[in-house]
């Protein structure tokens, strides 16, 4: 083991245990205090898709909806800058649509309504509790893949890893009063996949090296998987996050939502990778032991005296 070139992450496993349970008592905290905004698509409400013939205001159109009324809508670009889209919480009405698009006349700018949508409260309600069973469902399914291709204390700090990443997605939501909508929920999922494919691939490393070295502790070997593995998820941290600052900064605004989860999926997904998954695995103490595949019945009979 001397000659291997290690980082003591596992030396520093007790502050980044403290920093995961205060990042989780946060995230918890909010949840439970302020809950999350949800969007349109999980409250119900008119969406309505309007066309401009020359760029749109957001801010002008805001203000023609208010002054009309309409409280609280939600205006964004939709593809381009003479596409907008408009999200409020109302119930079908007899001539709703009219009556937002004479407000959006009102000073003779030239507007076409393209396309109103109406969602219902039931809908909504229904896809929230399918999207939460879905989320608690993908976490399961990990437990049991990650049990059967490791072992039952990967798996276990695998779905800590998940449930982890999750929930400071969600809290930070909560704490910014950040809309939660489809894409969002789409997000955390894909946070899900990609936190999951950071863990295989540092569980696959310190089971390799728990067959492989000889010698060295627990917190050594994981130091070690650690450190081999650590160039690969830095490069793919990095240009996962440029491509989700480049949908960010010129994605337009409605795919905020999802590339800001992403964001924070990502750079807490690298880093529970590293601490937390490793973190229950030595909780548990994790050995070679637990790696060595069972000895068949009769099996020493068979060796050659």
């Amino acid at each position: 083991m001397s000659d291997v070139k290690m980082i003591n992450f596992m030396g520093k496993r007790k502050i980044a245990a403290a920093f995961s349970i205060l990042l989780l008592i946060g995230a918890i905290a909010s949840l439970a205090i302020n809950g999350l905004q949800f969007g349109l698509d999980f409250t119900g409400g008119t969406q309505i898709e309007v066309g401009y013939e020359q760029p749109a205001d957001l801010n002008v159109i805001r203000q023609q909806l208010t002054q009309a009324g309409f409280e609280n809508p939600v205006v964004v670009h939709f593809g381009a800058e003479t596409d907008v889209l408009v999200k409020m919480q109302l119930g079908f009405e007899p001539g709703l649509g009219d009556a937002i698009m004479e407000a959006l006349r009102a000073d003779n700018t030239q507007a076409e309504l393209r396309r109103i949508e109406f969602v219902g409260p039931q809908v909504g309600e229904e896809l929230r509790d399918d999207g939460g069973l879905g989320m608690l469902f993908a976490l399961a399914v990990v437990m049991v893949y990650v049990a059967m291709r490791f072992q039952f204390k990967f798996s276990v700090g695998a779905v800590a890893a998940l449930a982890h990443d999750v929930l400071i997605v969600l809290g930070f939501f909560s704490i910014m009063k950040l809309d939660f909508d489809l894409t969002v929920l789409a997000a955390v999922l894909a946070v899900i996949g990609y936190s999951l494919n950071d863990t295989i691939v540092v569980s696959d490393r310190i089971r390799e090296n728990f067959r492989k070295l000889r010698k060295g502790s627990a917190e050594e070997v994981i130091n070690v998987s650690l450190t081999q593995t650590l160039g690969r998820t830095l490069i793919t941290s990095l240009t996962t996050i440029l491509v989700l600052l480049a949908l960010f900064f010129f994605g337009g605004e409605l795919i905020h939502g999802f590339s800001a989860a992403l964001l924070v999926g990502v750079l807490v997904g690298t880093y529970s990778s590293i601490y937390v998954a490793a973190n229950v695995l030595m909780a548990m103490n994790i050995s070679k032991e637990d790696l060595m595949p069972p000895e068949k019945e009769g099996e020493e009979f068979d060796e050659a005296p």
